[in-house]
């Protein structure tokens, strides 16, 4: 037997051993690209944007720089130049060669999960890398997390295509690749697999298949990336932070979720305009190649205003890029940034992640939510201190806690996204705080979808359509319908009854089907009306014809024990519309007629039922 052979027997066995090999590919590819992700950025930054304008965008402490910026002479007001060339040639990308690379990846990777079959062609992972690249390194507001879920997730696609594996298995692959490429970018492996399990759904919903599958993945990423890593950055957090915190007395709760209210606040402005931006930019009669160039320009003019109002401070220019010096700086002294610049920061990155993505801009939203939710947590934080001196000591808390808060509830991810801070900031201390403000945000923002592709619940998803008809079916007897069955039970004949009693018996009843019964009164057939039409044309047989000539000997039927499951197989295999009730002792002892259209009632009303309570919940 040949080596391939054996390797798809191997795969069409059910059990851990070829997750764990998938999973094992997935992880390295994964990892690798997150490494070449970052150098092609950093090349782009340091080659082009430090080297033009002078401006080279803040990174956090746990960064390697594997390729050295070139800084030019400072000349920021080239900045929108710069920008807008990048949107340019992003754009010309995206749009001539893989037009569904526009925008933030993971919703595209969301899509394809619940509705193409786990499906993501090839070519759109190398184009929305490339393309990702140029944009965060001309300067365009965005982040990392999209491009590389998006690398991961065309990855754990192709290989489950390239092996003929079942829908269900690319699904899962795919999904795994999704959280491997973000536990690498943000080095984050539990964050990553918990991602790749709950951004699907915009309630608590997991999917909880690929959480296994997408944990080796994550593993594995994690590793390869790190191994590229010098080694004392290996096992540093990606925010280095050195703090020493712990919740004093519960009346800390109350400015913790007066945050969380404004991070609410924040994170319905930030979905409203980032999807207003992109239907207003629907409209501009324009190629679409050139709509990515606009929306750049204008952010860079946008991000110069800023920079001129506040007094030409260049830390204002966190609008730009990823944002994450700003995060730094706040991280490491709140003191040195005031409550001004940092609102001035979060509103200004909603305004240029807007114009950059929602124009058709390639890049991702999770980094500029970390910017914008953690400047408002830190401007919060100060004022805070200020008010109440006595609760509020260290105003960088509010900063991590700002940062979990404001993604929590705008993506519906608030337990990944607790955890991916937390390995971000390698604060554990800061666990019960940011979980507090992080459910407050998502129950309030349970209605605001920053990833429009989430379906509510697997009961809602397509990729699961099919599989919840049988779980609901399975879940009603037969026996929960007995009043029904007893009330239609049938009008039967004996085996002897003639035809010509069986045409007036129609005319009298309005049953369609009767089991035909021996002399024992045991069923030994059943024929329906339409079987009797056959024989109407000539009335000289209506005398010598009797119920034995017509019905049909073979009879499917069901008991009181049976689940809907089975009668509804039964239904269908012969396309009838009812069937006889038989006791479990006798199989030829009819109780009653089970009626398709009575089952299918009864179906509907649970599922109906099942809807209800997930509204409620």
């Amino acid at each position: 037997m040949k080596l391939g052979e054996r390797f798809h027997r191997f795969l069409a066995k059910p059990g851990p051993g070829k997750w764990v090999v998938l999973c094992t590919l997935i992880g390295v590819i994964a990892g690798l690209g997150a490494v070449l992700f970052q150098v092609l950025s950093q090349a782009v930054m340091g080659g082009f944007l430090a080297r033009t304008t002078g401006y080279i965008p803040g990174e956090p402490s746990g960064e390697h720089h594997w390729i050295s910026a070139m800084e030019g002479p400072e000349g920021f007001w080239l900045i929108p130049l710069v920008m807008a060339l990048g949107g340019l040639v992003s754009g010309c990308l995206v749009y001539m060669f893989a037009p569904e690379a526009e925008g933030h990846g993971t919703d595209s990777a969301i899509d394809a999960f619940h509705n193409h079959g786990g499906q993501i062609p090839t070519r759109i992972p190398w184009i929305k890398m490339l393309a990702s690249s140029i944009t965060l390194g001309t300067g365009g507001s965005g982040g990392r997390e999209g491009p590389i879920a998006q690398i991961g997730a065309g990855f754990g696609s192709l290989l489950g295509t390239r092996l003929r594996l079942s829908v269900r298995d690319r699904r899962i692959l795919m999904a795994a690749g999704m959280g491997a490429g973000v536990a690498a970018i943000f080095r984050a492996p539990l964050a990553g697999a918990l991602f790749a399990s709950e951004i699907l759904y915009s309630t608590s919903d997991l999917e909880t298949e690929a959480l296994i599958p997408a944990a080796i993945a994550s593993m594995v990423a994690f590793t390869t990336y790190s191994l590229f890593l010098p080694s004392h950055l290996q096992f540093v957090p990606l925010f280095g932070i050195t703090l020493d915190f712990s919740l004093g007395s519960f009346r800390e709760l109350l400015p913790l979720t007066l945050m969380a209210l404004a991070l609410c606040v924040a994170g319905f402005s930030f979905t409203r305009m980032f999807y207003g931006t992109h239907d207003l930019f629907k409209k501009i009669p324009c190629r679409p190649h050139f709509r990515p160039m606009i929306g750049a320009g204008i952010a860079g003019l946008f991000a110069l205003g800023l920079h001129a109002m506040m007094a030409d401070d260049p830390r204002v220019l966190a609008v730009l890029s990823t944002g994450y010096g700003a995060l730094q700086e706040s991280l490491d002294g709140t003191a040195g940034m005031s409550i001004l610049l940092l609102l001035t920061i979060a509103v200004g990155k909603i305004v240029t992640t807007s114009l950059t993505i929602g124009s058709g801009g390639s890049s991702g939203v999770f980094g500029p939510s970390m910017v914008i939710g953690g400047c408002i947590g830190g401007a919060c934080g100060l004022a805070f201190q200020a008010l109440w001196p006595g609760w509020v000591s260290e105003p960088r808390v509010y900063v991590i806690i700002g940062m979990a808060g404001f993604f929590a509830g705008s993506a519906n991810a608030p337990i990944s996204t607790i955890i991916m801070v937390w390995e971000m900031t390698g604060q554990q201390r800061l666990l019960l705080p940011t979980m507090w403000v992080s459910l407050v945000c998502y129950l309030i923002c349970r209605k605001n979808m920053l990833y429009r592709s989430q379906c509510t619940t697997r009961f809602e998803s397509p990729a699961h359509r099919g599989e919840f008809v049988v779980d609901v079916l399975a879940g009603i007897r037969v026996d929960d319908l007995m009043e029904e069955i007893q009330a239609r039970y049938p009008d039967t004949v004996t085996e002897d009854t003639t035809l010509d009693r069986i045409v007036h018996l129609l005319s009298e009843t309005r049953h369609n089907y009767f089991p035909v019964m021996d002399a024992d009164n045991h069923m030994v057939g059943i024929f329906s009306s339409n079987d009797v039409r056959s024989y109407l044309y000539d009335e000289s047989i209506w005398q010598l014809t009797v119920a034995q000539d017509i019905m049909v000997p073979h009879v499917l039927s069901v008991t009181p024990e049976d689940d809907l499951g089975v009668a509804f197989r039964r239904f269908t295999r012969r396309n009838i519309d009812e069937l006889p009730v038989v006791t479990p002792e006798d199989p030829r002892k009819v109780i009653g007629m089970l009626s398709r259209k009575d089952a299918i009632a009864v179906y509907n009303e649970k599922v109906l039922e099942s809807m209800q309570r997930q509204n409620v919940d």
